[in-house]
């Protein structure tokens, strides 16, 4: 099978569109025809090995996983010993731990969800960790009808989907973009847009239940000077040095909120089933729509990670598998 393989850390040069074994099916495991898969913050991170903290778990010097991608989406080809939940022809999507960046994979059955009718194997693949991390975040914050919510980072792939959950649940949406985001933003439901490139938002006379801080930026004090008394404070910032990356910041943020009045929280998303059928339940109800920037084919991954190192993020990257 054709898969994007890597043996070393690097750029996106060191990338190749390659054959390579089709994986074997363990006894709780299905494998699926990879349909369409999307592109993450965090392949960007396990490409490049960086912070290089993360390299006690990846591999020190190169990395144990040569195939990249984490969110999948396509159709059961074959199942397992033990699995009976799936059966092949059955549309799925969901998170694996890599390897999503080729024509087959086989995922743990009880990683998957189902797609469900009027959903394209195109809209599920950008879920299983933008709008699941959205989601959660949401969920950690207590939002509901009324509150009032600033998104930092909001034309980026977990912003965009954290902006029309929010809007959704009736919540007051402030979304921080760029200039040339900010009429995506708005068109997502946001009631207000804060065009950080003219704008300091933490310097505003506004103040927010619930800052969900994607981008990074700005420092805890400022940010909790427009934080409401009883807010949260909800980080999800992949910002910081080549070494640590966002750790210190996010230790910070833990030790800090034990202690004040004001809740500051790390956004640590999990694996969640129902979670994915939820929000592929909101797609095929109209009441969700992921923003996808592009679509290139699996063989052009290296070009659209170079995207994501040069340009702003604007919604979500989505490659798509053709037929073998």
């Amino acid at each position: 099978m054709k898969a994007i393989v890597r043996d070393r850390y690097g750029s996106a040069d060191v990338l190749r569109y390659a054959d390579v074994p089709r994986p074997a099916v363990g006894p709780e495991q299905v494998l699926v025809r990879v349909r369409a898969c999307s592109l993450n913050f965090g392949d960007r991170v396990a490409l490049r090995g960086e912070p290089t903290v993360i390299r006690l778990a990846w591999g020190l010097r190169r990395p144990r996983v040569t195939v990249l991608g984490r969110d999948i989406a396509g159709t059961v080809v074959e199942v397992g010993a033990k699995v009976t939940r799936w059966q092949p022809g059955d549309e799925v999507f969901g998170e694996v731990d890599q390897r999503g960046f080729a024509e087959y994979v086989a995922a743990p059955a009880d990683h998957l969800a189902r797609v469900p009718a009027g959903v394209s194997f195109e809209q599920a693949a950008t879920l299983p960790v933008a709008g699941s991390t959205a989601l959660q975040a949401l969920r950690l914050g207590g939002v509901t009808a009324g509150s009032r919510v600033l998104v930092n980072g909001a034309s980026g792939g977990v912003g965009t989907f954290a902006v029309q959950l929010a809007a959704d649940l009736g919540a007051q949406v402030t979304g921080v973009c760029s200039t040339r985001n900010a009429d995506l933003v708005r068109s997502l439901g946001a009631d207000a847009v804060v065009d950080y490139t003219r704008e300091n938002f933490t310097r505003g006379d506004r103040s927010y239940d619930v800052i969900f801080d994607l981008a990074g930026g700005h420092g805890l004090a400022a940010l909790r000077r427009v934080l409401a008394p009883g807010g949260v404070y909800l980080s999800s910032s992949g910002a910081g040095g080549r070494v640590l990356g966002p750790l210190p910041h996010l230790l910070k943020v833990a030790a800090l909120g034990a202690v004040t009045r004001q809740r500051l929280r790390v956004v640590a998303a999990r694996r969640d089933t129902a979670d994915l059928d939820h929000l592929a339940g909101l797609i095929a109800a109209g009441r969700l729509s992921p923003a996808i920037e592009r679509v290139r084919p699996l063989s052009e991954t290296a070009e659209a990670l170079r995207g994501l190192e040069t340009d702003h993020a604007r919604g979500k990257i989505v490659l798509i598998v053709p037929e073998p």
